[in-house]
């Protein structure tokens, strides 16, 4: 008779190692294989909006937390493209497996709920790692931006993947089409990004709505990014760490139920 440790343990080990490396190097190459889409793209797409930026508003604007304008906007362009794609990575592979019908494929490894979210969270954060260093050359070489605090952008980053990646895993379970998987797209992801202070501080925002965007904890993403890059904030980075992470850990949890039960996800 196998003693009660032996029992908890799967053939391979407590942890599927391989089956979750594997299952990131998959949803790794997902994107890499159309690189000038999920690479150059959000690239390009952020340069445009510092540039128009840039030639609408010009030198008339003044200061921002003490930092020129552009500088002050950078970093929170920066986290609204790792925000983008860390959600659009894990959520579009999902749907379009369910779609296709070969989410099946996914299902049937010997991965646990666990393993399988974080392997389809880890390729949205690799993804929203190689957009956010790109961006970062960008405004280190064309800006003159100085990283004042690059450990703290770096980790802010990372849980912003972990946080939109875990986001996207719950959207693309939940969606069974195209359609409903933009609707989720438009009318909460982007809302919540372009209204979480990437543009503005929240300082300059009635009472209300200021409650309000502390409420959204996307702002605490980008304003911990902004602290990283320029070193200014309207918040504790600490309290915004702590907030995402807690977010993070949450969604998780939820994602992992939804594949313990099959959640939209067995026929």
């Amino acid at each position: 008779m196998k003693n009660t440790a032996d029992m908890g343990m799967r053939r391979f080990g407590r942890v599927n190692w391989l089956g979750l490396y594997t299952l990131t190097r998959r949803e790794t190459m997902r994107f890499v294989a159309v690189w000038t889409q999920t690479l150059l793209a959000p690239l390009a797409t952020a340069g445009l909006f510092l540039a128009v930026f840039t030639l609408a508003i010009g030198a008339d604007r003044g200061d921002v937390m003490g930092v020129p304008f552009l500088h002050f906007l950078a970093p929170g362009i920066l986290m609204m493209t790792v925000i983008q794609n860390a959600f659009a990575n894990t959520s579009s592979s999902i749907v379009i497996s369910k779609v296709q019908g070969n989410i099946v494929d996914t299902l049937m490894p010997p991965l646990s709920p666990l393993e399988l979210v974080l392997g389809y969270v880890a390729g949205g954060v690799i993804r929203g790692l190689l957009v956010s260093v790109a961006i970062a050359l960008a405004l280190v070489l064309l800006l003159g931006i100085e990283i004042a605090h690059p450990l703290w952008a770096l980790l802010f980053v990372i849980v912003g993947g972990t946080l939109m990646g875990a986001l996207g895993v719950f959207a693309g379970i939940y969606a069974n089409k195209f359609d409903q998987m933009a609707a989720i797209t438009n009318f909460l992801v982007t809302p919540l990004a372009f209204l979480s202070g990437t543009f503005y501080s929240i300082e300059r925002l009635p009472p209300l709505m200021q409650a309000l965007s502390h409420a959204n904890p996307i702002f605490y993403l980008i304003d911990g990014v902004r602290y990283g890059v320029i070193g200014r904030s309207d918040s504790s980075p600490v309290l915004g760490l702590v907030i995402c992470v807690a977010t993070s850990a949450a969604v998780i949890a939820l994602c992992w139920w939804m594949f313990r039960r099959g959640y939209r996800l067995k026929a």
